[in-house]
């Protein structure tokens, strides 16, 4: 299935998230996505890990599994970029460790700059005052050169996605969110849907940002929650794939879901999202559950 990006495009709604995917294991993970069945691929400048990514599609292509234009190829740009002259030097750097010639969706990772520093540099640096407006419009340039098909934000508020629609001249395709049931969002996708902004959840299964503030209780971690396990149950389900499955729902099945894995088997069982559904009652408790999120940097 697929969302329509509002540049006409098409979106697969489900794909293989990269962020925290060891050098050692993301290569065969992009592989035996793309052998499961998985045609859109997340990846960022600051996980580190795109030239493992590029080898791995380089070798798909080569072996004739998949031509390029049946992929959908996702990256970030990173927070020390943000200034205009050097939003294009970090993704012309992506597209170098990919072996690419273009990105379908090119995503500001974060909407705080920080201090210049050159590639593949990805130490925290200071803060530095860039309007985004500058950094939105030297965004939109990648698009009149071909280098991103299309443009969008990650981990961006509603506010935030005011400014830039009241300025921008190629407006926003996509906000890519923490999304999962202890971090439901519900105005934010309904504002981004209303102007035509799609939505992909990052961390559906949760993280290690999920438990509680106060100690370590595992009924504060996701996959653990008593009501998804007995949804799970009731379902004949894992818990992984009830997560999954009411992100994959939501909003009429409008949302795209990224859920990261770098094993063969679980990478598989991740596309059991698909083929059945959740029921009303089961939606409005998993809606309900208690609001645990902890930003997390993607």
């Amino acid at each position: 299935e697929f969302v329509t990006l509002n540049t006409g495009a098409r979106m697969p709604r489900i794909g293989l998230g990269t962020w925290q995917s060891p050098l050692s294991e993301v290569k065969s993970a992009v592989k035996a996505a793309i052998d499961a069945g998985y045609r859109h691929i997340d990846t960022a400048y600051a996980y580190g890990n795109e030239a493992a990514i590029g080898e791995a599609l380089q070798e798909v292509f080569a072996e004739g599994k998949i031509r390029r234009e049946d992929l959908f190829i996702t990256t970030k740009l990173w927070n020390t970029f943000h200034r205009p002259e050097h939003v294009r030097e970090c993704l012309e750097y992506s597209l170098r460790q990919l072996q690419l010639g273009y990105v379908d969706l090119y995503l500001v990772h974060n909407t705080v700059a920080w201090k210049y520093q050159p590639p593949p540099s990805l130490g925290r640096a200071e803060d530095d005052p860039v309007p985004f407006q500058q950094t939105w419009h030297a965004m939109e340039e990648l698009v009149d050169l071909g280098l991103a098909k299309a443009i969008g934000v990650s981990n961006a508020c509603g506010a935030m996605l005011w400014d830039i629609l009241a300025y921008a001249r190629i407006p926003p395709a996509m906000n890519q969110i923490e999304l999962h049931p202890f971090c439901p969002q519900p105005e934010l996708i309904q504002y981004c849907l209303r102007k035509g902004i799609q939505v992909t959840a990052y961390s559906p299964l949760g993280s290690h940002g999920t438990r509680a503030a106060a100690g370590d209780a595992t009924q504060n971690v996701l996959l653990e929650d008593p009501v998804v396990r007995a949804i799970a149950a009731k379902h004949h389900q894992t818990p992984a794939q009830v997560c999954l499955r009411w992100a994959y729902q939501r909003e009429g099945g409008r949302l795209c879901v990224i859920p990261k894995s770098t094993r063969p088997d679980h990478i598989r069982d991740n596309l059991g999202m698909c083929g059945w559904a959740l029921d009303e009652a089961d939606m409005r408790q998993l809606d309900s559950r208690p609001f645990h999120r902890f930003f997390r940097q993607d």
